[in-house]
């Protein structure tokens, strides 16, 4: 690893996050994390592909809409580019620390945002030959990078969906150069979150233009990456609300329709976070099956919401029932591909020591290991597998096969119902199900 004069001493006396087992007692040891068991033909880290979020773990300082900011760093006593500076040597003590195999970054989060572009995108070039470094020396690798076009005020009604044909154009700008560090540090897929692409009140919003506006960004960023040959996965992340009101990219269903409407689905896949799927009203294995059917499941931001809440609260994953279902549906899809787990997850407003960090990441990883096992001997059990098939066996012959087929008609069908006229329904056993399910988790 690169070393500069800035040493973190708290970091310093923390060694690398060993397996211990699930009778270990130590709060800096995995209990179901172990990254070279293989499941299925794959280790565990082939499987989960873990990446840590810069933003929530290097950036954010515990502050919320009701007061200010309860987490100081030790890096946070420098300002400007020596702040980014030091946050980089620090994101990649973690990173060896944890052994995560990613890292993932908005590009204001890993260098300031200057007074003109020119600067901006020269700060960004200093930050971005510097993870370079870092990365020659490290087996850490770049999961996906984004563009923050939603803080600035700049960006107050949008930005590819801007009324403002000014704030299209920087954003444009700004993607450009997002893709341009994509391809320099080989992330393997870029992600586009709007942030702030909605609206709050119709009103004032022609929503035709804002989408086809969208949709020419979006193609203008297909163009681009061919021109510079950048052959990384591009990705949407759903969300429905906060901060507007209305998000065009709502959930998973209505991105894929706004995809497919606009000949984009050839180009991106879906980056889905549990905690935006409950804020839509579905479960997080809802959105990941959506995506999935399609063909189009790409990524997934690792987090979860709190029931009672309803905001983003970003809270790291521990809630196995849903880990389980998350890479049931992962490993129904073959895997993520190029995609991770990336724990979009921040530690609580009361959890400020640096430590709780370490036993956050742990947390949501020994959930994922956890949940990838059982998966995997649920999927291997045919437990569900079995019950759908017996579910559904009516349409594998007879009048329900010639429906599959294509076969039936409206006449034919009416000929059949007026010949069978009784219909027996059968039980659909949820709470059986659901029991099963707890029996697997529950196993020792």
């Amino acid at each position: 690893m690169v070393k500069s004069n800035m040493v973190f001493s708290q970091l310093e006396k923390i060694g690398n996050i060993q397996y211990e087992g699930k009778q270990s007692k130590n709060p800096l040891a995995f209990q179901h994390y172990q990254a070279d068991k293989v499941i299925g033909g794959k280790t565990m880290k082939e499987h989960l592909r873990f990446s840590v979020a810069y933003w929530h773990t290097l950036t954010a300082d515990g502050s919320d809409m009701f007061g200010t900011g309860t987490i100081l760093r030790s890096w946070d006593s420098y300002s400007g580019m020596d702040l980014a500076k030091a946050r980089l040597e620090a994101a990649f003590h973690l990173f060896e620390i944890l052994d995560v195999p990613y890292f993932s970054f908005h590009d204001r989060d890993i260098a300031p945002e200057g007074a003109t572009l020119q600067e901006t995108n020269q700060q960004l070039d200093v930050m971005v030959e510097r993870i370079k470094d870092y990365m020659k020396h490290s087996q850490v690798k770049l999961l996906w990078n984004t563009a923050n076009m939603f803080k600035h005020p700049r960006f107050v009604h949008g930005a590819a969906t801007s009324c403002h044909a000014d704030v299209f154009a920087y954003s444009a700008a700004q993607v450009k150069k997002g893709i341009e560090t994509a391809k320099e540090l080989g992330a393997e897929n870029y992600v586009f979150w709007g942030g702030r692409e909605g609206y709050d009140t119709l009103l004032n919003t022609d929503m035709k233009r804002e989408l086809d506006h969208m949709s020419i960004f979006l193609h203008m960023a297909v163009d681009y990456a061919k021109e510079i040959g950048y052959t990384g996965q591009f990705l949407i992340e759903p969300k429905p609300k906060e901060p507007t009101s209305h998000q065009y990219d709502t959930d998973a269903a209505t991105t894929i329709a706004f995809l497919k409407q606009y000949g984009l689905d050839k180009h991106f896949k879906l980056n889905i976070e549990a905690n935006h799927a409950t804020l839509a009203g579905h479960t997080f294995e809802h959105e990941l099956r959506v995506a999935r059917i399609h063909g189009l499941l790409g990524s997934v931001d690792a987090n979860q919401g709190h029931p009672l809440l309803g905001w983003d609260t970003d809270e790291f994953p521990t809630d196995m029932y849903a880990t389980t279902l998350a890479m049931y549906e992962i490993l129904k899809n073959g895997g993520l591909g190029t995609g991770g787990l990336n724990f979009d997850a921040k530690v609580r407003r009361a959890s400020f020591d640096l430590e709780d960090v370490l036993y956050a990441h742990i947390a949501g990883m020994d959930a994922f290991a956890k949940g990838l096992q059982v998966a995997h001997r649920l999927i291997e059990d045919r437990v569900f597998e079995d019950v759908i098939q017996h579910r559904y066996r009516s349409f594998s012959d007879g009048i329900g096969r010639d429906i599959t087929e294509g076969k039936a008609n409206f006449h034919t069908l009416e000929q059949y119902a007026l010949e069978h006229p009784v219909l027996k329904n059968e039980s659909g056993r949820e709470e059986q199900l659901k029991a099963r399910l707890n029996q697997y988790l529950l196993e020792e």
